[in-house]
């Protein structure tokens, strides 16, 4: 049983963005799953007790994806070390929003920022990093789409590990019968969470966050 609802790769592909900066994520009226890896203790902890902690830590920067498939191409689909275990974290939708409004870019962006100066400025004092990277087809390779993965620390991090976790799930094992799939190139068979765009209502923090 998965945490959420699936649908074949081929059927979603049909109206995914093949470019530009895009959320894509599987979400509903309240909450948004997100994805990370962790090795066997820290995920243990964290699907025993619905939250982050014990061997977790909270002095780094832990980085959160909404995209499965670019969570797929970070982890190997399961494969590298200390990324065996992947976890599909859903939080609600107003803590994850505090996250893309507090956003800053991890490089100066022109467009962004007034000048360089109140970008690291911005960074230094923000809890949040945004980078957008290429979004990555089941095989690994990149796509004209960028996908968003989100680096929290401090504050943010702490109401993340904590007061915004609405269900913890271990997906390892369904992530191992999709990379199955993926090994016997049969895309036919690939099932993948039902991810949709996520958008953001106009806004300041919005222009921001999508800035080219």
């Amino acid at each position: 049983m998965t945490p959420f609802e699936t649908e074949s790769y081929h059927s979603q592909l049909q109206g995914w963005p093949t470019s530009g900066k895009h959320i894509m994520a599987h979400y509903d009226d309240e909450s948004i799953v997100v994805y990370q890896a962790y090795n066997p203790a820290i995920a243990d902890f964290a699907v025993t007790n619905q939250r982050f902690g014990g061997p977790f830590s909270f002095s780094r920067m832990s980085w959160i994806k909404s995209n499965f498939l670019w969570m797929m191409y970070r982890c190997g689909w399961a494969t590298k070390e200390n990324q065996e275990r992947v976890l599909a974290v859903r939080i609600s939708r107003t803590g994850f929003d505090q996250l893309l409004h507090q956003a800053v870019h991890s490089a100066f962006l022109v467009s962004a920022y007034p000048d360089k100066d109140t970008w690291q400025d911005l960074v230094g004092r923000g809890d949040v990093r945004l980078q957008w990277d290429p979004d990555h087809d089941p095989y690994g390779a990149p796509q004209q789409r960028r996908a968003i993965q989100l680096g929290l620390r401090r504050s943010m991090l702490a109401a993340y590990a904590t007061d915004w976790i609405i269900a913890i799930s271990d997906i390892t094992g369904f992530v191992h019968d999709q990379r199955t799939h993926v090994q016997k190139r049969n895309l036919d068979k690939l099932q993948l969470p039902l991810e949709r765009e996520y958008s953001m209502p106009p806004s300041e923090a919005r222009n921001r966050l999508f800035a080219n």
